[in-house]
């Protein structure tokens, strides 16, 4: 069954949608500490290197592809995607553990403050951050075949301007509802009544 670009768009969807809370549990499943969060690179690591070595290698191996034709420039530049690829994985693994320590920090301020909240806030950002910077540099960058440092500008229609506009919106929307939710975790242990002591008589009164 042949599956259509945005098919696989959609599978890219989930799996990175997943990616997220799954880290960040794992992490947190593994003592939540620095040695936790490099623990889950290892296992990040290992996951690629079994579908993104392994499992290209077994491909070609038994004749199911052919092997490509080898290019300088081409291995090059599938390095540095694969480089890019591995850095923003190890980033949102950095990212849940610097969050997590913020929330533990703002759990001692405020003890209705939950952690685990962030866990909702970094994807968003993240993929909000990344299609304006795609835009941008798909914009400015158009390499050609044997000329990787063609740059021309050719901006995109209004359409997507106002799509990275609305991206935009969205990010600051992200951020201020953490902004709200910290405030209202606020609020309610202000409101909540302190806790009065059982008035019990002395041993032996």
């Amino acid at each position: 069954m042949s599956i259509p670009w945005y098919g696989y768009v959609v599978l890219a969807g989930l799996a990175w949608g997943c990616y997220v809370p799954l880290v960040f549990y794992g992490g947190n499943e593994l003592g939540g500490k620095s040695n936790a969060r490099l623990t889950a690179i290892l296992c990040v690591g290992l996951a690629y290197f079994v579908i993104a070595v392994v499992f290209p290698m077994v491909v070609f191996l038994t004749g199911q592809e052919e092997w490509p034709q080898w290019s300088t420039t081409g291995l090059v530049f599938s390095c540095l995607a694969g480089v890019a690829g591995a850095a923003g994985a190890i980033c949102v693994i950095f990212a849940s553990k610097a969050a997590m320590a913020e929330g533990i920090e703002l759990k001692k301020v405020n003890p209705a403050f939950d952690p685990a909240t962030f866990r909702m806030l970094i994807a968003p950002l993240i993929f909000g951050v990344a299609p304006v910077i795609n835009t941008l540099l798909s914009s400015f960058w158009h390499p050609k075949a044997g000329n990787p440092f063609h740059f021309a500008f050719e901006p995109p229609g209004w359409k997507m301007w106002i799509g990275i506009l609305l991206i935009g919106s969205g990010v600051f929307l992200v951020l201020k509802s953490k902004e709200e939710a910290e405030e209202a975790a606020k609020r309610r242990h202000a409101a909540k009544p302190p806790a009065i002591a059982a008035n019990v008589p002395p041993v032996g009164s």
